[in-house]
């Protein structure tokens, strides 16, 4: 309809996948994953200041896999989101607990850690989308 093509969907969603990685792997918070508002000013804001589990970044991402797999590819996401929404539940349920077990130190290695893989995620995604760009135009 708006005339998107995959590999532009998955260049943007790379390179936003890419700076939420860059932010997390230099231990700063990210505009991305808040959305830009004072999370301690507004507790009604606090459902929406987690955009990196349902964000931009997110939803290209579904998009590219589930766009490069067909039917098997699309019953994958799927799959796969339904158990990282119960992931996520778990983890956000018990919270203070898994904090006070792993200590900022810790904390700020997984942090970075995460950073690292979704720098490669979105890189990777960048990559794919220019390789599709490039045999899309050389089509035409």
């Amino acid at each position: 309809m708006f005339g998107i093509t995959l590999p532009a969907l998955r260049i943007t969603g790379g390179v936003l996948v890419f700076l939420v990685g860059y932010h997390m792997l230099n231990g700063s918070g990210s505009h991305l994953h808040s959305g830009g508002h004072d999370e301690s000013s507004d507790v009604a804001v606090s459902p929406l200041a987690v955009p990196i589990l349902a964000g931009p970044g997110t939803i290209a991402t579904a998009m590219n896999f589930s766009a490069t797999g067909g039917l098997t590819g699309i019953s994958t996401t799927i799959a796969v989101f339904a158990v990282l929404c119960v992931l996520t539940y778990v983890c956000f349920a018990s919270s203070t607990r898994i904090l006070k077990m792993l200590g900022p130190s810790a904390l700020s290695i997984v942090t970075r850690l995460m950073g690292l893989i979704l720098a490669v995620i979105g890189t990777q995604m960048l990559i794919e989308g220019t390789l599709g760009a490039l045999a899309f135009e050389s089509n035409t």
